[in-house]
């Protein structure tokens, strides 16, 4: 649809307007869908806000900065036909991508070692087929995931405030990489603080635009079980990953399935299950690059620990008896196997990671 930039402060306008929320937007725009006429309840907001209207159509002129609208010919066909579509996206990166067929991923932010080894490795393998993965920046899970896509294709990352800013912090860096091979979203405009509230609005976004949603590692209080719950809404496919019996956030994964997710343990089935074979079986796919050792570089002992242990903590003591061999060897391979990347420490014992 053609519109003009008046419309776009309309929009603007409209978006900023004290409870005004996207039901509320979408029933002004079964009456004017291109929102021509500024309704009388945004008036006011355009009048006392007109610095940051032009900031956020300032922001859009820089490279590689979009705004979109719910009108707009390539506004994303999956998040379109969702109950409440956000009716303006903030994008910074390659917009195209938003179209393009998504998988999302999700899980706890307090993750193990093991939860985001298994994020990286599916979102790699997924991105390698040529799937964008989406997920929410969040710590854990949520990071390991763009990481593992960054590795071998895209990723989006939906955030639950304006661009202007990153939270959390400490991932500036990856947000920078996913702009430059992927993109971050908002439907939050420029200035727009991380409030808790707005976490959920940001959830329903993630599984808005995926095919499905991949749940890896999370409570029964996890905030991930938000995102499965506006997939099921959606009507989106809902895959969860298994984990120890014995920890705590392997249970919502475990409550998703007794209630019908289904249970994944590698892509193939997502891929299977999702139907989208063909439409990827053309294209060549992509594999990480990975700098572990090959298990052939290890001795005979740390082979034999390293087949004592499994992806559950395992004590030393454990260990010494399920390799027979004596402590002090038990311990001096622990110690290698540990440096060298094969395992990891952690309360209780070691486990093994992924190779």
């Amino acid at each position: 649809m053609h519109f003009n930039q008046r419309n776009l402060i309309n929009w603007l306008a409209l978006l900023r307007t004290k409870d005004i929320g996207p039901v509320a937007f979408k029933q002004f725009l079964q009456k004017d869908p291109l929102l021509e006429v500024l309704p009388a309840v945004a008036r006011e907001t355009l009048a006392n806000n007109k610095s940051l209207i032009h900031k956020d159509l300032a922001w859009a002129e820089q490279n590689n900065c979009h705004i979109m609208l719910l009108c707009d010919d390539d506004y994303p066909k999956l998040l379109k036909s969702i109950h409440a579509p956000p009716p303006v996206l903030f994008i910074k990166g390659n917009k195209k991508l938003l179209d393009k067929p998504q998988i999302a991923m999700v899980g706890s932010r307090n993750s193990s070692k093991i939860g985001e080894q298994t994020a990286f490795k599916f979102a790699a393998e997924l991105a390698g087929f040529h799937l964008v993965i989406t997920s929410g920046l969040a710590l854990g899970i949520d990071a390991a995931s763009h990481r593992g896509a960054l590795s071998t294709g895209t990723t989006i990352a939906v955030l639950a405030h304006g661009l202007d800013l990153i939270y959390p912090k400490e991932h500036y860096k990856l947000a920078e990489n996913i702009t430059k091979n992927g993109a971050i979203i908002s439907e939050f405009p420029l200035g727009t603080r991380p409030l808790a509230g707005h976490f959920p609005r940001r959830n329903r976004i993630i599984s808005g635009l995926a095919l499905g949603v991949i749940v890896i590692e999370a409570s029964i209080k996890s905030g991930s079980l938000i995102t499965v719950n506006h997939a099921l809404e959606q009507g989106r496919e809902v895959f969860a990953v298994p984990g120890s019996i014995y920890e705590n956030n392997a249970k919502g994964c475990h409550q998703l399935i007794r209630q019908g997710a289904k249970l994944v343990e590698n892509i193939s089935e997502v891929i299977e299950e999702l139907g989208i074979i063909k439409s990827i079986a053309h294209l060549p796919a992509k594999t990480a690059k990975t700098t572990e050792k090959p298990a052939e570089s290890l001795d005979d002992i740390q082979l034999k620990i390293l087949d004592s242990l499994s992806y559950d903590t395992a004590s030393p003591d454990l260990i010494i008896n399920r390799s027979g061999l004596a402590p002090n060897i038990v311990n001096s391979a622990l110690v290698n196997l540990e440096l060298t990347g094969y395992i990891i420490s952690v309360p209780g014992g070691y486990i093994k990671l992924l190779t």
